[in-house]
């Protein structure tokens, strides 16, 4: 599934029908056909109807036609599927008038001869993400919000949430769909607080390692990338925030008109924090379903790109460090060691270490965000316990995977083995870093005699003349010969 698109489904996984389908198409005279057939009319996986799946994408035609059908549809479900499309009317048609019009006929629906028979199931509290916004209950209401856009958009987020339900994908995605509309004009806070909310939603209700969670961290990780880097100027110019929530240029274009764009404010250290914590519960509860089974086939793909946004986070906390006080250094420190410690590895049995050693970690979303190898994040990890001489399936160090990530940077060579990475480690090909680096010199890179010793050499002679059998050395010796 593409993480940067508007949500699809897909008919194979979520029960649908063919009356679904065609709801979701809009093809009307199909669907006709069908019913008069004797089509049922079910519910998919989300607890759908069709008429709900066409209020959803939006086609005015198809909902239309199955209200209509009275004996078909109940007065529950003409009030849902009304205000359903007038939510998707704000949202993905950006045409208010229609929405209010659809919202004003679900409202006369709730009123028999003046009196309210079906009352909205509205929530117990305010919500603060939506400003603490209520639903309004009256036509009168209804006539007053038309005049604030905010307050429509807000309905519509209200609306889509108790009618569809936390678990549906369409809920978390236009919270995030409008919170990046918010970030477009420059109104950062509200975008993370509509963020977090969405995250907060979709890391309670779906399974570990899900897509759309993972989409959330990366849209922060991008974010606050965008936000610490001078307004963008560093990347050419203004990034459509609504293609990092998956509006693709609808988003981009979408009420540009209502504010200038401002400077970006400095990234909230708490904000920043949250994230990341959240990013490592996804990690820890990610390997706990991968080594019991109950992960799906694709999520070792999810596990190890969770890992790198959890890399670029860590990249932008060195950016960060400079500017906090003793206390703030010293949760950011906790918090990568915490990262460390829950030992996930990526493809290939990668360590964060090894994937932050990798050029490959650079890509990982649409937009850039931070450049890897690098050197700060390294020296990060490995002050809080990464280990520079943990090896991969392929008994390949740190080492080994910065000697391929062209060009070499030395720099990334020099702060692995102050840490202690061991120079003549060896792969389970029998190879030294040093053997990993092609057209370039190896003391351009390190200094070998500085960092080898008189029990390496020693080790290398008994590798060479076969000495090691085991019945003539100390077994504490054995570990380290193995390794040269």
């Amino acid at each position: 599934r593409d993480l940067h698109s508007f949500p699809t489904r897909r008919s194979s996984d979520l029960g649908n029908t063919a009356l679904h389908d065609c709801a979701e198409s809009g093809s009307l005279e199909i669907m006709k056909l069908l019913v008069s057939s004797g089509a049922r009319i079910d519910v998919d996986a989300y607890g759908m109807t069709p008429l709900l799946a066409a209020s959803v994408t939006g086609h005015l035609h198809i909902v239309e036609h199955l209200i209509g059908q009275r004996d078909l549809v109940g007065k529950q479900e003409r009030i849902d599927a009304l205000e359903l499309l007038g939510a998707t009317f704000v949202d993905k048609k950006r045409d208010m008038l229609g929405a209010l019009g659809l919202w004003k006929r679900a409202m006369e629906e709730r009123f028999l001869d003046g009196i309210l028979v079906i009352p909205k199931a509205l929530v117990s509290s305010p919500i603060s993400a939506y400003e603490n916004t209520l639903e309004v209950e009256s036509v009168e209401a209804l006539e007053e919000i038309i005049s604030d856009p905010d307050s429509m958009r807000m309905q519509a987020l209200l609306v889509r949430e108790r009618i569809l339900g936390p678990a549906h994908p369409d809920t978390s995605y236009y919270i995030r769909y409008r919170g990046a509309v918010y970030a477009d004009m420059g109104h950062f806070e509200r975008c993370i607080t509509l963020w977090m909310y969405a995250l907060d939603m979709q890391q309670k209700i779906l399974e570990p390692l899900s897509p759309m969670t993972q989409s959330s961290l990366l849209s922060f990780a991008e974010l606050f990338s965008f936000m610490m880097s001078e307004g963008g100027r560093s990347r050419g110019g203004h990034v459509p925030f609504a293609n990092l929530a998956g509006g693709g240029r609808e988003g981009a274009e979408i009420e540009r008109d209502e504010g200038v764009r401002s400077s970006p404010p400095p990234v909230s250290f708490c904000d920043i924090m949250t994230v990341f914590e959240r990013a490592v519960r996804e990690v820890r509860a990610g390997q706990v379903a991968l080594e019991t089974g109950e992960a799906k086939g694709g999520d070792s793909t999810y596990f190890n790109r969770t890992i790198v946004i959890l890399l670029h986070l860590v990249c932008l906390f060195t950016k960060l460090l400079p500017h906090l006080d003793k206390s703030q250094v010293f949760e950011v420190k906790q918090a990568v060691f915490n990262f460390v410690g829950v030992g996930a590895r990526g493809r290939g049995g990668s360590t964060p270490l090894h994937l932050a050693c990798s050029k490959d970690s650079s890509s990982v979303g649409r937009y850039p965000i931070c450049v890897f190898p690098s050197v700060p994040a390294i020296a990060l990890l490995l002050e809080c316990g990464a280990d520079p001489n943990s090896t991969d399936f392929e008994g390949n160090t740190p080492l080994h995977t910065a000697a391929v990530s062209k060009p070499v940077k030395p720099a990334v060579i020099q702060t692995l083995l102050d840490a202690g990475g061991h120079f003549d480690h060896v792969n389970l090909e029998g190879k030294q870093f040093a053997q990993m680096l092609k057209n370039q010199p190896l003391h351009e890179i390190a200094n070998p005699v500085r960092h080898t010793s008189l029990k390496c050499l020693s080790a290398r002679v008994v590798r060479q003349h076969n000495l090691d059998s085991g019945a003539a050395l100390p077994s504490t010796l054995l570990q380290f010969l193995s390794i040269h």
